[in-house]
């Protein structure tokens, strides 16, 4: 689904991506786990086309490095950024069809209806203003604005930042069902741990570089991720 060959990004003078390769598989759940810094959140913008890059990206056998952002989400390649960014004057349920713009009126009220399922407690401040929500429900509503787009490949920037362990918990339950529904997932988190223990397969990116790459499995049981990233 994607294919990324030597692709390279800097803020001005400074490179923050050198020469990354790397794919992601149709349903797929591939984690990018690193250090604060390491240019994870770089790779997604990257990838989402928001940062300025070099290199070759291959979107279901498309190139679309030279691709406008709008134009990749209409192929399906969608961005969940950092920070969960909601609209917080906007009600949650105007938030979501603000993620389905490019959509009409029977496919944007199924994709609601599915996002309702997913998220419960959305549906139930469907006319509340963003703003008011609390942490986790923002990042439901972030992850639901994206998912209105209808993404063949959702990319998702640390969805757990900020959560007490239960919401954690609930958000990476999300992340199960939508894999399982066969949603591709390219996700940046900085909770190595539960990002390891749901992904197929995942990448370690230190100083702009991958440095170690393998199944979620593998790179939680490898001696060197578990001393600098798991705690152990």
């Amino acid at each position: 689904m994607l294919e990324v060959r030597g692709l390279e990004a800097r803020y001005g003078r400074i490179p923050a991506l050198h020469g990354i390769e790397l794919r992601v598989d149709a349903g797929e759940l591939v984690a990018l786990v690193g250090a604060n810094g390491a240019g994870k959140s770089t790779l997604l913008r990257a990838l989402s086309g928001i940062q300025a890059a070099s290199g070759q990206i291959l979107f279901q056998e498309q190139n679309i490095e030279k691709a406008a952002p709008e134009r990749r989400v209409a192929l399906g390649l969608v961005h969940a950024p950092e920070g969960r960014q909601v609209f917080g004057p906007l009600s949650v349920e105007d938030n979501l069809h603000l993620g389905a713009y490019r959509r009409g009126g029977k496919a944007r009220v199924r994709s609601l209806e599915r996002i309702y399922a997913l998220f419960p407690a959305l549906a139930e401040r469907r006319g509340h203003a963003a703003g008011t929500l609390s942490g986790g429900q923002q990042q439901m509503l972030a992850i639901g604005r994206a998912l209105m787009a209808e993404p063949r490949l959702l990319l998702l920037d640390e969805p757990s930042m900020g959560l007490a362990p239960r919401l954690v918990a609930e958000i990476f339950g999300c992340l199960r069902a939508l894999r399982a529904a066969d949603t591709a997932i390219l996700l940046v988190e900085q909770n190595a741990r539960a990002a390891l223990a749901i992904a197929d397969r995942a990448y370690v990116l230190e100083t702009g570089r991958i440095v170690l790459a393998g199944t979620g499995q593998a790179l939680a049981a490898d001696a060197g991720v578990r001393a600098a990233y798991l705690g152990l």
